[in-house]
């Protein structure tokens, strides 16, 4: 499994789109007032380095033990919802308006996704201040798949999807949780 801090300082690709303005500790509070959650400092870490947007190829999917409706050993990661209003651009701010629409189970922040599948902090066991669990919900079967004890163990256990890659079922790709 590759390091926290190695992944944070490659994470992201080249461009703008899903990228957010430089995040502050005003956007942060703002944002744990209207999510009603403590956001774990390993995310706030993240976003400080680029405040959302599309994630590198090397770090573009999480492995899985079991088959998702996505892939036969892995979810998709090829974005990271930042914090902030950026115009035409989802946020981890809308997550009350999308729990609502798609319906995945409360109270979860989403971090990642289309509507059909997600990638979500899950709070429902921690509580809001609580460090939450890293889990995959497929709204479309109604599905979820535990990914990762919290965001840091999450962001080090990222491969990447495709040939080559330890998403595809390459070497070191199994995992244990």
């Amino acid at each position: 499994m590759t390091g926290f801090d190695e992944v944070r300082a490659s994470l992201w690709s080249e461009g703008d789109y899903g990228l957010q303005p430089p995040l502050t500790d005003t956007a942060v509070r703002d944002a744990e007032v209207r999510l009603g959650v403590s956001l774990p400092a390993s995310l706030l870490s993240v976003l400080r380095v680029q405040n959302g947007g599309q994630v590198a190829a090397r770090w573009n999917a999480f492995p899985t033990r079991v088959p998702t409706s996505w892939s036969a050993d892995h979810v998709p990661f090829d974005a990271l919802m930042g914090i902030g209003r950026r115009e035409w651009m989802t946020s981890v701010l809308d997550t009350p308006e999308l729990v609502e629409e798609w319906g995945p189970p409360s109270p979860l922040v989403l971090l990642s996704g289309d509507g059909h599948c997600w990638i979500a902090l899950d709070y429902r066991v921690c509580g809001p201040r609580g460090e939450p669990s890293l889990t995959w919900f497929d709204t479309d079967t109604g599905t979820e798949l535990h990914l990762a004890a919290d965001f840091q163990s999450f962001v080090a256990g990222l491969v990447a999807d495709g040939p080559g890659g330890r998403g595809a079922g390459g070497p070191g790709f199994n995992r244990s949780e």
